[in-house]
């Protein structure tokens, strides 16, 4: 029996579907921004700050998805924020390098965000520096952060930050470098620790006719955007320098709007 389906009066559409299409690689290209594009549409909820981890929740049907059917519509599962899938919904607008989509929200997310004003805590209602599990949607309660403290989306939204925004990814004893940049950032820095070694990692954007990315170790250019690692309890510098072609083209036409 589908679930997630079209034709379901409840659930039809899941962002796990649509987010993992791309994570695991095993989607159709096209197809899967297809269903990043519907899971955007149909359930980021901007006027709240949250993402829905389906909808409709599940209520009168006789679908049987399992023990979330057993909370109220809109909380928890059964279509409120289910952290873990609205961290994995922005690290696959990452993966398909749509920056400004994943930077807008991972801040509509971002429990900082969350609590940064009188008002927003008036609505949110829990501590704005941990990570909530669930955020509710059902009307009533609608923005409430729900179970604190004990999830494991708060890992999640680490690895979110340092590897699918920064960039920066380990793989044994090399770093693969390539950041999802907003366009209106120049640099940032990351000071990374491996081991008893810091590498002191500084991004910097430019723009430019195409895409590229270049690396210099220690002031010696790479070849491709990889990096390997030595534990020698020394510092290095690392230097990633990204050509933005997309954001030249967005200043020009800011400029002729202006």
């Amino acid at each position: 029996t589908p679930l997630g389906s079209e034709s379901n009066e409840e659930c039809r559409i899941d962002s796990i579907s649509q987010s993992w299409s791309v994570l695991s690689g095993a989607g159709d290209k096209n197809r899967s921004r297809i269903a990043m594009e519907a899971a955007y549409k149909y359930l980021v909820r901007k006027d709240k700050s949250l993402i829905q981890l389906l909808d409709p929740p599940f209520d009168k049907s006789e679908l049987n998805p399992g023990y979330i059917k057993g909370y109220v519509p809109g909380v928890r599962e059964n279509g409120g924020q289910y952290t873990h899938a609205a961290i994995w919904l922005v690290m696959a607008f990452a993966a398909l390098k749509n920056n400004q989509r994943s930077w807008e929200l991972f801040s509509m997310i971002n429990p900082v965000n969350l609590g940064s004003t009188p008002e927003k805590i008036a609505v949110y209602k829990v501590e704005p520096y941990v990570v909530a599990a669930d955020v509710y949607s059902i009307s009533l309660h609608s923005g409430r952060g729900g179970w604190t403290w004990y999830t494991g989306s708060a890992g999640w939204m680490y690895r979110l930050i340092l590897e699918s925004l920064f960039g920066i990814n380990r793989e044994a004893n090399t770093l693969r470098l390539n950041p999802c940049f907003p366009k209106e950032w120049e640099s940032f820095s990351v000071n990374y620790k491996y081991s008893e070694t810091y590498y002191r990692i500084k991004f910097l954007q430019t723009t430019g006719s195409k895409d590229s990315i270049k690396v210099k170790l220690d002031g010696v250019e790479l070849t491709g955007n990889v990096a390997i690692l030595i534990d020698d309890h020394l510092e290095h510098y690392l230097e990633v320098s990204i050509t933005n072609a997309e954001k030249e083209v967005t200043i020009e036409r800011d400029r002729v709007r202006t």
